[in-house]
């Protein structure tokens, strides 16, 4: 059996450095709001430029506080994408303002910029772009046409640790953004956790009062806010792993490349794609193909465990109906969820496993 994602790997590589760091946090009894936690926005915040970071509870609240900084009345509008999951529209909802759905790229699944000022009103406040299966969203001309229309930005970076459009690291284009350490993330915790990072000192300031209780000393709450901590366990496991992120991604593009390779010769599997100066990450290797759920099923049969991101597009999902869209109303989300497949892509899967998914795939896709 091929599994989707298989941890075990990774954590014999590193399970001495994990034990000895997790009983670190256990003896000096540092478990939330620590020094290791201290310790990862200095490491993680370095490593990509960003002027503030803050380790919270999950990449959904980390979300949820980035979105809730950016001070949303009830009736303003998000714009976003309906090719994601679902967490980073709940914080809208939630705020009691509008999730507004663009239709996405079909190159490249993230929301299609020439689609988001036929989508902007007067009551819209803010984009939340979304950086999809690690490939970077064109954010300069995201941040081009907020600067033109005065709305602010927040990057959804779930799937996207160290990804770059032009050099730049995605997560330092917008005014305050999201980050998940999932643990099937490129960089995952054992647990639930996430990071808001900015480079805006007032939200910034805004955000840390909201993921703390509202406050402004131990006793003092200025809003009313949340617990959305990270603990320091999560903390110390990331400050392991860390060290190893930029070897796993060059493994993860090394793989995904050779998957492209040999795909190439078959004309009825589109492969992943990049727009110009982007560097994808690869936390997800998605195809298309026509029968996606045939090859789904074939693929377990040979014990190959795929998976589909995400076959129900957020416009037309039961929650959202309040919303009023319908089916055809993006029909490119629509096309694509239901044609994608997501294969094997972590760093520790093998050559020969690659050639045999790639094998099993084209002797289906003909």
């Amino acid at each position: 059996m091929i599994k989707f994602v298989d941890l075990n790997r990774q954590y014999e590589q590193i399970k001495d450095e994990i034990h000895a760091k997790i009983d670190e946090v256990i003896r000096t009894k540092d478990f939330v709001q620590g020094r290791f936690t201290r310790e990862l926005e200095k490491e993680y915040g370095a490593m990509h430029g960003f002027k503030h970071m803050i380790p919270c509870s999950s990449g959904s609240t980390a979300v949820l506080v980035a979105i809730s900084s950016l001070g949303l009345r009830e009736g303003d509008e998000v714009i976003t994408t309906p090719h994601t999951f679902i967490a980073t529209s709940e914080p809208i909802h939630h705020l009691k303002a509008k999730p507004v759905f663009v239709d996405i790229d079909p190159v490249t699944y993230n929301i299609d910029t020439t689609k988001i000022e036929q989508a902007i009103t007067e009551k819209t406040r803010a984009i939340a772009p979304v950086h999809l299966y690690g490939n970077p969203a064109d954010m300069e001309e995201i941040m081009r046409i907020a600067k033109k229309h005065n709305l602010m930005v927040m990057e959804d970076c779930a799937h996207a640790h160290f990804a770059k459009l032009n050099g730049r690291f995605v997560g330092t284009f917008g005014d305050i953004n999201a980050v998940s350490f999932n643990p099937g993330k490129n960089l995952g915790a054992y647990g639930d956790a996430g990071a808001i990072v900015s480079g805006s000192d007032e939200l910034y300031n805004r955000a840390k009062k909201i993921f703390d209780h509202g406050r402004l000393d131990k006793y003092t709450h200025d809003v009313i806010g949340y617990n959305l901590r990270m603990d320091d366990i999560q903390a110390a496991v990331l400050l392991v792993k860390i060290k190893y992120i930029l070897e796993w991604t060059k493994k993860r593009q090394e793989n995904a490349a050779l998957y492209t390779e040999l795909f190439s010769g078959n004309p009825k599997i589109v492969t992943p794609k990049t727009q110009k100066g982007g560097e994808h990450v690869y936390h997800l290797y998605v195809i298309q193909v026509e029968n996606r759920d045939g090859l789904m099923a074939h693929l377990k049969e040979k014990g190959i465990d795929v998976r589909n991101h995400y076959p129900v597009p957020l416009h037309i999902q039961p929650a959202f109906d309040y919303l009023g869209y319908k089916k055809g109303d993006f029909p490119v989300t629509e096309s694509v969820a239901s044609r994608v497949v997501s294969l094997p892509i972590f760093p520790e899967l093998t050559k020969d496993e690659i050639k045999f998914i790639a094998d099993e795939v084209n002797s289906f896709v003909r």
